[in-house]
């Protein structure tokens, strides 16, 4: 497979995911992808990825990239700076492991991350919420008893 070829070769610089609709003819987000056969040695066995899929404003009647967007990408590219959410250096290893997909939104996790709770706390608001729910219930009984014994 092509993709296969390029990360064994060690000919993929970086990727940059694109947001949605930026591009006449379709709504696909769009890819930048650079090729580079003369790495720099603390680059090799690397690729950098960042998504950019958040960097557009909307336009009419395509989406277009600001240029304060343009800038953060270029400066955050050419320095080849992690940034949390938005960048990071994946080692290939990695890229083969995952059967060499090198798409940012595989590595790069930009939804705001899971909370979990203790399970004591969970099942402490349980049982209040079906003690509730038992006062609830008695209290319409008794309101559904009152009402029987006045209609007659």
């Amino acid at each position: 497979d092509v993709r296969r070829w390029f990360v064994e070769q060690d000919l993929i610089e970086g990727v940059i995911y694109l947001s949605e609709n930026l591009f006449y003819n379709t709504t696909a987000p769009g890819i930048i992808l650079f090729l580079n056969k003369s790495k720099a040695k603390e680059r090799k066995e690397k690729l950098f990825l960042l998504n950019a899929a958040i960097e557009f404003a909307k336009g009419d009647p395509k989406n277009y990239l600001p240029e304060e967007a343009i800038t953060r990408i270029a400066d955050t590219f050419k320095t080849w700076r992690e940034v949390e959410k938005y960048s990071r250096i994946v080692p290939l290893e990695e890229i083969a492991k995952n059967d060499f997909n090198i798409s940012p939104s595989r590595y790069i996790h930009t939804g705001a991350g899971e909370e979990y709770r203790p399970i004591v706390e969970i099942v402490e608001e349980l049982d209040l919420l079906e003690r509730d729910e038992a006062e609830t219930n008695k209290a319409f009984r008794k309101i559904i008893r009152t009402l029987m014994a006045a209609s007659g």
